[in-house]
């Protein structure tokens, strides 16, 4: 049966580690994630979980205690942020190349410099082609949600890789809001036992973790990586109907949100996505045919369904709350774009970078860029693809 509390993303996702009760948890602290080793580390202290909780002395000491605890057979996650995610960044790549189904939770803030505790994407984003699953939340709730179901995803056989769950700095990782919580016994059966095949303390079957691969092997190691990443999409899906059996809340690839009839979207992560929605039903109430996809799954990026998704659509604003200094937008606008392009849409579509360092993204924003894009079908030209939101020029 669920039970209603009010709670913070941070404690909501501890809570939900806790009802897993994973076998253990390396920390180092790092705003605005620290609450989470912080809130675990008082389950530890009162019983109420048995996972080895270990302080270590920094980021990338945490990942590589997490990585050897996945490879000697153990479910194993950290938590950090921004440039604690940076100094991570070597063992990201080992976690993901050995194949080994241990989490993250990412709290977004934006990286140095200039220094900002601040939420966007820029840390999360420069690690998405790491080889991990990363997966997005809008609100508290999700942040709950899609921990509840991470590991049940990165440990299916036919994916067996990192999994990293992502969720606003401060917006939404120290806002408290209303929400359901699961009880105890239904996550812990959701999410089951960790039995793995091959593990470096099973001594009926020697193995190796991170051998040194000469050029003869490596190419196909790296093939055999993509090779689970394709089956990702499928198990986030079956996952996630088993979770809406359980708990009436349903989730997807990405949200749409007042897409069936659009001729106008926004495609967004995170928390903006909230607003973006209050500024649909606003502008929906003047009979305006507007809507948004939200993306929930960004790694690996699901272009095919995106693009049927956006198929009717005439004019679209790709979302970015991280910049790629590419001198022609963000990384989820070079995905969609290339989503659109593969798919032969005929739709025009412009890139915004927004947000970036917690900036404030209001309601009239985003209503603003639905009248640009009005403007844009109006002109039949998309103009200027790159642009900022809500920057003093």
């Amino acid at each position: 049966m669920a039970k209603r509390d009010r709670l913070s993303g941070n404690e909501a996702v501890a809570i939900a580690l806790r009802q897993i009760n994973p076998d253990v948890f390396p920390a180092f602290p790092i705003t605005p994630s620290t609450e989470i080793p912080q809130y675990f580390a008082s389950y530890v202290a009162n019983g109420l979980v048995d996972t080895e909780f270990i302080t270590v002395e920094s980021e990338h000491s945490s990942m590589s205690a997490a990585i050897g605890a996945s490879a000697a057979g153990a479910r194993s996650l950290t938590a950090t942020s921004s440039c604690g995610l940076a100094y991570m960044w070597e063992e990201l790549y080992i976690a993901a190349s050995n194949r080994l189904p241990l989490a993250l939770a990412l709290v977004n803030r934006a990286l140095s410099g200039p220094i900002n505790i601040n939420c966007d994407h820029s840390d999360s984003m420069g690690a998405r082609d790491a080889g991990w699953i990363q997966i997005y939340a809008e609100n508290n709730q999700e942040a709950y949600d899609n921990m509840a179901q991470a590991y049940r995803i990165s440990e299916h056989e036919d994916v067996r890789l990192p999994i990293m769950i992502c969720q606003d700095g401060f917006i939404t990782s120290h806002a408290v809001e209303n929400m359901e919580l699961l009880e105890d016994g239904e996550v812990k059966s959701f999410v089951g036992e960790y039995n793995p095949e091959e593990y470096l303390l099973n001594a009926d079957s020697p193995m190796a973790v991170g051998p040194y691969s000469i050029t003869d092997y490596y190419m196909e190691a790296k093939r055999n990586q993509a090779e689970g990443m394709k089956n990702v999409s499928r198990v986030v899906l079956e996952v996630a109907k088993e979770f809406a059996e359980l708990s009436g809340r349903e989730y997807g690839l990405f949200e749409e949100y007042r897409l069936e009839d659009a001729e106008y979207a926004v495609v967004i992560i995170g928390s903006a996505a909230g607003t973006t929605k209050d500024a649909i039903d606003l502008l929906r109430e003047k009979g305006e045919k507007v809507g948004m996809l939200k993306i929930r799954l960004y790694r690996p990026f699901p272009a095919e369904e995106i693009a049927e998704a956006l198929r009717n659509v005439k004019a679209i604003a790709v979302m970015d709350r991280a910049e790629s200094y590419t001198n022609h937008g963000g990384p989820l606008g070079a995905d969609v774009m290339a989503a659109l392009f593969r798919a032969k849409s005929q739709a025009l579509a412009v890139n915004y970078i927004y947000g970036l360092g917690g900036r404030d993204v209001r309601v009239e924003d985003m209503e603003g860029v639905f009248e640009t894009l009005r403007q844009i079908d109006r002109d039949g030209d998309a103009g200027e693809m790159y642009r900022y939101l809500g920057v003093r020029e």
